[in-house]
């Protein structure tokens, strides 16, 4: 195997079980790895590492990885070029006859296909991100109305966060009407009344992986994050639209499979859209990756050259995006397990 160099954080932690913000991990083979860091974390890690050697770098962990590849006399290094700033790399290969290697995603390549335990977790992610939905659900069909979004985007967090029992996978998305229409958009001061539409996009942590959800409803006093997705608007329009999203969202779910081209399942989305006249308004991509990092690898884009695999687990997260008018995505995590598509978690 050709040796390697990290310093991510969740790169970190998929290779020996721990991370901190001051460290690099090496692999030269099978039964060769260091974990350089400073005396902060010494003694976490040596708690938590089984794979590598501890190496307490005095806070220049450039200079010591420099010594140990000297060392090792090695001929090529593996890294990637997202992870390292020109700087550090240049401290790191100034004048080492080595041929640094890049490779984009690198660790994001490895972590693509996940075990059955990495699909357990994801999918505890899941099961707590959507009980959450539901509470906050009944907090705005009691206090909502009348609360801005900067307010609801703090509650939102609150319960998601569940009183410090998790952490977020990202500050939730929390968008009335005319907000929704932008995918990220940022609490205002914009006041909820009943009749209008949020969206709220959020996700948490179990064990450090992620879960990502989105749903879109109208506030009233019957509103809830239908897990059957099946939304009831007064306005006809807005009706139209969701109900176009969600049938973009299920005609992508049922292209799903193992060897299926990921741009195929873009399409099975994008198509449903365009047909209905709106696909210029259907402004990013169908889905995402999701593990250690909320956006990992596959990408679901008309552009994306990925492959489904078995242990895949993506989202499906098609949106209609009316500018100054309102949005609708509806997104969901599905994993490829014994060949089939599972939706994380859906109806549990």
């Amino acid at each position: 195997m050709t040796a390697y160099i990290i310093q991510n954080e969740n790169a970190l932690f998929y290779e020996c079980g721990f991370s901190c913000d001051n460290a690099l991990f090496l692999r030269f083979n099978a039964h060769e790895a260091y974990f350089l860091t400073d005396g902060r974390y010494i003694t976490e890690a040596k708690e938590n590492i089984k794979n590598a050697e501890i190496i307490d770098a005095k806070r220049d962990l450039i200079k010591k990885a420099r010594d140990i590849i000297k060392k090792a006399r090695l001929k090529s290094v593996v890294f990637d070029p997202l992870e390292f700033s020109v700087a550090r790399f240049g401290a790191l290969s100034k004048n080492l006859s080595v041929n640094f290697i890049p490779k984009k995603n690198f660790s994001q390549i490895k972590r693509a296909v996940k075990t059955r335990e990495e699909i357990e977790l994801i999918e505890s992610a899941a099961l707590i991100g959507q009980k959450s939905f539901e509470h906050f659900a009944a907090f705005l069909r009691e206090h909502g109305v009348g609360k801005s979004e900067k307010e609801l985007h703090y509650e939102a967090q609150s319960f998601m966060r569940c009183g410090g029992k998790n952490k977020l996978s990202f500050s939730p998305i929390c968008a009335v009407n005319e907000n929704a229409a932008k995918p990220h958009s940022s609490p205002s001061e914009k006041r909820l009344k009943t009749g209008d539409l949020l969206l709220l996009d959020a996700g948490v942590k179990y064990c450090r992986y992620c879960s990502d959800r989105t749903r879109t409803m109208e506030i009233n006093e019957r509103a809830e994050f239908d897990d059957k997705k099946r939304q009831k608007f007064k306005d006809l329009f807005r009706q139209k639209i969701y109900d176009t999203v969600l049938k973009a969202q299920e005609a992508a779910i049922k292209t799903v499979k193992i060897g299926v081209k990921a741009s195929d399942i873009d399409k099975a989305a994008r198509d449903v859209i365009e047909k209905a006249g709106y696909g210029k308004y259907f402004i990013h991509s169908t889905g995402h990756g999701v593990g250690l990092d909320i956006h990992e690898l596959p990408v679901i884009s008309s552009k994306s050259r990925a492959v489904i695999e078995e242990g895949m687990v993506f989202t499906i997260e098609p949106g209609i995006y009316l500018p100054n008018e309102f949005g609708v995505r509806i997104e969901d995590m599905a994993a490829i397990i014994d060949g089939k598509v599972k939706i994380l978690h859906e109806n549990g």
